[in-house]
Parts: structure tokens; sequence; C-alpha cells
């Protein structure tokens, strides 16, 4: 048995085996990579894959839509979007204070109920003070005067927009919008959700 794993170990087709493994896994990553960058669409700093799920994609988009959003579901149920930079294409830290205003009435149209969630980069919940973890349509928002909405994205709390704080992690993060039942509006595109700025 020694004499047989000794020759595995040295064994050229063994190794080339391992190898030609190795480099097939590394291939396939690149192209789920590329084939996921190709059927997402970005808009004010949003990512969405909106074939996912689809019937009649081939094994390539399958594949990249397993990789990026596991289990999702497809765009008509859920609608997926995440950003990790802001209306000035930087990376969103917790060291910086962001607002993601909506316009009077220009809160996403669902038949369900929407959700926003800060997560670190590799995609985990951060603890925070306040055990707030995710913002959408079942909490109380307080309006502008003009009837819009401002969402304050930042690590420490902003004094006197409490009930509108999303608290992030203190380092780089990532955002994840979600949209059940999405509307026509988001359906057919014409809907788009508004920019990451930085608040003065």
């Amino acid at each position: 048995m020694a004499n047989a794993l000794a020759w595995l170990s040295q064994s050229g087709v063994v190794q080339g085996l391992l190898l030609g493994a190795v480099l097939a896994f590394l291939t396939a990553i690149l192209v789920m990579n590329a084939v996921g960058r190709a059927v997402t669409s970005t808009v004010n700093g949003w990512s969405a894959i909106r074939k996912c799920g689809q019937p009649g994609n081939g094994v390539l988009v399958r594949a990249a839509c397993a990789k990026a959003l596991p289990l999702v579901n497809v765009f008509e149920e859920a609608a997926y979007w995440t950003a990790t930079a802001d209306s000035s294409r930087e990376a969103l830290s917790g060291g910086r204070r962001y607002l993601l205003h909506f316009p009077a009435g220009q809160l996403p149209p669902h038949d369900a109920f929407w959700s926003l969630t800060p997560t670190d980069t590799a995609g985990y919940m951060v603890d925070n003070p306040a055990h707030r973890y995710s913002i959408g349509d079942r909490s109380p928002l307080a309006q502008n005067a003009d009837g819009s909405v401002d969402i304050y994205l930042q690590h420490e709390p902003p004094s006197g927009h409490e009930q509108n704080w999303l608290p992030v992690p203190s380092g780089k993060f990532k955002l994840m919008f979600r949209v059940y039942l999405p509307g026509e509006a988001i359906l057919d595109g014409t809907y788009q959700l508004p920019g990451i700025v930085r608040a003065q």
C-alpha cells in the first residue's frame, strides 16, 4: 500500500490530472464571472441580473446566476439589486455618511414588500447597537415636507433622523435591495432606484 501511494505521489499522470482539475475549476470561475458581468445591468450604482431563473437560460447563465445569487427567485417574483459603490463610484465605507433619497411617490412599487439590507463585503450582516438590520415598507419612515423620503446610511446615528437610519458596518460594506412581487414599472425597467449619495 505504501509503495502504491509513493508511486501515485510521484506519478506524472496523477499530477497532470490534479493540475488539469485545478485549471478547469479556475477556468469555470473565470467563465462564470464573465457571463455574470454580461447579463448584469447597472443603473445608478445598483446592479441586477434580470435573467436568473428564467426558462431557456443556457447552462452558463444558470451557473453564473447560481454563483451570484444562490436560490434566487425569478425577477417577476423578487427583484434583487446590489450596490458596492456610491454615486461617485467610490466603495461604500462606514467611515462616510450616505443618503438614499426617494422623491415623493417614488418608493419601489410592489404587491408584497421591499427591504434594504447592509452587509459586510462577504454578504454577512454585522451586529449594531440599534439591532436594526434592514429597513423597508413596513418601517415607520418619516417623510420630508414635500413627501419625499430620505434613508440615512451610516455607522453612527444621524442626529434628528434616527427614525430613517439604517446602521452600516464600520468598514467597507455592500447593500442589497429586494422588492417582492415588483410592480410593472420595475418589470418594464421604467422605475430605477436612486443613486447612493454622500450626505453633506
